[in-house]
């Protein structure tokens, strides 16, 4: 067990004064089945006296972690637990360890940017979960939310781009980071198999290309990477980006973590569609600010890498195990797959060729086309 720092913003990340969070915008009632062993873990923390009975709201958004809001007689915080059985249609296995990764992810951000991760109050390896800052959900809005309302900010969007180049900047060819997330088995599990080789098992004409870029990713070994930066993981903060759920945590390819957060500027067209042109100036911004500050590879040789595995990706929330979830007209799934098998076929070397052609797709006359 053990217990970081809980300064963050200039505030005490524990104290009772604290009203928001970890930020996911649905709450439950319902207390967990194993509260008196949610108690003790706190106990052994430090964060309850023993004895003490917090009280447990559910904190819903994810499917791979149990996450509650925990209220106790002088403090409000968060505790996220790992589940072996992801929460999805398919059987999707993977192991509880990732919590721990997560965990030594936000320690080391926290040295690249403070203000990129919030506090952690402690870690109980044995009982698989760890406690975190509750941040103000006014203060810190959910990035998912503010695009699905339309709300659109390319100030913000470049900055989670230099954000993400300065966490695998500051951590590229790092022999020591490397072997602390030497993390292959998980991440392939949650990540490649599920989305790019999940999807090749559906779709034989596109298995090939699929399985190529599975491969290739797991073989690349440059960074650290999040590998789970969706919108749904970044809060809006007062000083810039937030991420959360870095249990995907994994020395790797950062093309990845680009790929991964650029394929939803791409997605978010289906579910706001009125601001689908903004949604593409966010993913042009977002892709410029990035490739501005790679420093550890040629940075069109990443942007050849990211726009390889951005069609995979994007079709894999079509027919992986994770599909997005407002993506359900099969006429747009036939949007993503014309648009995404188009690229797979014939792999583009720069991601303005795949934002243009689903801007074509979605029928957005661009100025001066």
């Amino acid at each position: 067990m053990s217990r970081s720092s809980s300064m963050h913003s200039g505030r005490c990340a524990g104290d009772s004064d604290e009203r928001g969070g970890l930020n996911r915008v649905t709450m439950s009632n319902a207390g967990p089945a194993d509260a008196a062993a949610l108690d003790a873990a706190l106990a052994r923390m430090g964060l309850v006296a023993p004895g003490e009975t917090a009280r447990y709201t559910a904190l819903t958004g994810g499917v791979a972690s149990d996450i509650w809001k925990v209220e106790t007689r002088n403090r409000t915080f968060a505790i996220k637990r790992a589940l072996p059985k992801l929460k999805v249609a398919d059987e999707w296995y993977v192991s509880v360890a990732r919590n721990a990764y997560e965990v030594k992810w936000m320690e080391l951000v926290r040295g690249i940017l403070p203000d990129a991760v919030p506090p952690l109050l402690g870690h109980d390896p044995d009982a698989g979960l760890f406690a975190m800052a509750y941040l103000d959900p006014v203060v810190y809005r959910n990035w998912k939310e503010e695009l699905r309302a339309g709300r659109t900010d390319v100030g913000f969007a470049a900055e989670v781009g230099r954000c993400l180049a300065r966490i695998h900047a500051a951590t590229a060819h790092d022999p020591t980071v490397a072997a602390a997330f030497a993390t292959d088995e998980t991440f392939h599990a949650i990540r490649l198999a599920a989305y790019l080789e999940a999807t090749a098992s559906k779709l034989p004409l596109a298995a090939e290309a699929l399985m190529a870029l599975s491969r290739n990713t797991l073989a690349t070994k440059l960074t650290l990477v999040h590998g789970d930066v969706s919108p749904k993981n970044i809060l809006v903060g007062p000083r810039g980006p937030v991420f959360l759920d870095a249990e995907c945590a994994w020395y790797g390819d950062p093309t990845f973590d680009l790929a991964f957060c650029l394929n939803h500027m791409l997605l978010k067209c289906l579910w706001t569609p009125w601001a689908a042109p903004r949604f593409l100036d966010l993913f042009d911004v977002l892709a410029r600010s990035y490739l501005a500050d790679v420093v550890w590879e040629p940075p069109e040789v990443m942007e050849r890498r990211t726009a390889h595995l951005l069609p995979g990706l994007f079709l894999a929330r079509v027919d992986g195990k994770s599909p997005a979830e407002y993506v359900t007209a099969e006429s747009d799934k036939a949007k993503i797959r014309r648009v995404a098998l188009t690229f797979l076929r014939d792999p583009p070397a720069r991601l303005s060729a795949i934002r243009n052609a689903w801007a074509q797709e979605i029928g957005i006359k661009e100025p001066g086309a």
